[in-house]
């Protein structure tokens, strides 16, 4: 029997009912999950068979009855996205837009990431260009020796030296200790530029060096300073010597590059205090010479005070003794010094260094009248015998070793023999030193005689 037209349900009422069915068969009610167009196109294809148990989205498995009903849902789905499509139009464009605004943001993050990068990169080329780029220094004012000098305060001195003499009460050598360490900090601001001694004392003559660098003090500060120095003890000031020496020595082995003196015991000094340590030698030595008397044994017989790059600071010693007291000065040619000239390895600069030391003392003034006078230094004749026999060889060479610096050595023997001959004839020093001059004379006539 055919079904009248007024029997059919409404399309209102097949829509509720499809509405109905579909809410049954999508537990998500409607609501779809949205994928990006990219995303989707990467998903592989449904297999034939998926675990939903459908082929090409018809449902497998199932009766013919389900079949039909499956085809109604999927009718009534494809009405219901028409409905919504015509409700909200443009949703689905929409949902697009969005999707591929959201890719183009992506991309043009990107694109602003690789823009900022580069950016920042280019600006830390530029920075790493300007970090090559060494900004200069502001050079330090050059302080010269005269100028450090001239800063010495002779009542700031004189209180220091009180001080020190109270704190140190008995302990003379602290106290010559910081006595230097004054004068080092004075010119501390001295670069080894403003006194590089070891030029100026290969470069130029004894003359020209003697006062060197002592002519920068000022007459208040060097009698301040002397004057304190009278107050210490030979010895004390003796070992005060060897230290500056040591000092000066470490500085020149420094300089040439060789092993530093502070290694093997003696105090390791900066070239900047060189200044300081001159200085104070010199006044020592100018005040006290009979200081350096003490020391000639050790600055003889040990090794590290011998050679020619430490003779030119011996010399100086000896010129700045010879200041004060030419006695001392040509007590310490003789018995040190001369030697040097009449051994095997003496040289032409050597010789000539030695020789200026000793014209320069004879060249004082009254210099024959002083030391023919005080020819005997507390028992010790200022020319022994045995200088004057070395004085002899080196004076009276044979023809064929006759050198530049004979005629020099010809010019002074005559005052050195008077001084080695002075005395009272007869007297048993006298007699003493007429014996030593035979016993050598005897000795020269015989290799004379078998050469």
């Amino acid at each position: 029997m055919e079904e009248s037209y007024e029997s059919y349900p409404s399309e209102e009422q097949q829509i509720a009912a499809l509405e109905a069915a579909h809410a049954t068969a999508n537990p998500d009610h409607g609501w779809q999950k949205v994928t990006y167009a990219k995303k989707q196109r990467k998903q592989k294809p449904q297999t034939a068979a998926d675990p939903a148990g459908k082929i090409n989205g018809v449902l497998v498995g199932h009766d013919k009855g389900n079949v039909f009903k499956s085809l109604e849902q999927q009718s009534e789905e494809r009405r219901r996205r028409i409905l919504e499509a015509e409700t909200t139009p443009n949703a689905a464009a929409t949902t697009a837009r969005a999707g591929r605004s959201r890719d183009r943001s992506d991309d043009d993050s990107d694109d602003d990431d690789d823009s900022d990068d580069a950016r920042v990169s280019k600006e830390n080329g530029k920075g790493g260009e300007e970090k090559k780029v060494k900004q200069k220094k502001p050079k330090k004012p050059k302080i010269t020796v005269s100028e450090a000098a001239a800063k010495i305060d002779e009542s700031d001195l004189a209180a220091f030296l009180l001080d020190i003499s109270a704190s140190y009460e008995g302990q003379q050598e602290i106290q010559l200790m910081r006595f230097a360490d004054y004068f080092g900090r004075a010119f501390s601001v001295v670069s080894s530029a403003q006194f590089p001694w070891v030029k100026l004392f290969r470069e130029n003559p004894l003359t020209k060096i003697a006062d060197v660098p002592l002519s920068y003090i000022s007459e208040p500060v060097f009698k301040t300073s002397i004057d304190w120095i009278s107050q210490h003890s030979v010895e004390a000031l003796g070992s005060f010597l060897l230290w500056c020496v040591d000092g000066i020595l470490a500085d020149l082995a420094s300089q040439q590059g060789g092993p530093k003196a502070s290694k093997k015991g003696g105090q390791q000094t900066s070239s900047k205090s060189q200044v300081a340590i001159f200085v104070v030698l010199a006044m020592v030595l100018r005040r006290k010479p009979d200081a350096l008397i003490s020391i000639l044994p050790t600055l003889k017989e040990t090794s590290k005070y011998q050679g020619q790059d430490k003779l030119p600071v011996i010399v100086w010693m000896v010129a700045q003794a010879s200041q004060a007291d030419l006695a001392v000065g040509l007590f310490s040619w003789a018995h040190n010094l001369l030697a040097i000239v009449s051994g095997k390895n003496n040289n032409p600069q050597s010789r000539d260094l030695i020789l200026q030391l000793v014209e320069k003392i004879l060249a004082a003034p009254k210099a024959r009248t002083i030391l023919v006078n005080g020819a005997v230094r507390r028992g010790e004749r200022l020319v022994p015998p045995s200088a004057l026999e070395m004085l002899l060889r080196v004076t009276f060479p044979t023809s064929s070793a006759r050198v530049k610096a004979t005629e020099r050595f010809e010019a002074i023997y005559h005052t050195l023999k008077e001084v080695a001959l002075a005395g009272s004839t007869g007297s048993k020093a006298m007699r003493q030193v007429a014996q030593q001059i035979l016993t050598f004379s005897l000795k020269a006539a015989g290799e004379s005689k078998h050469s």
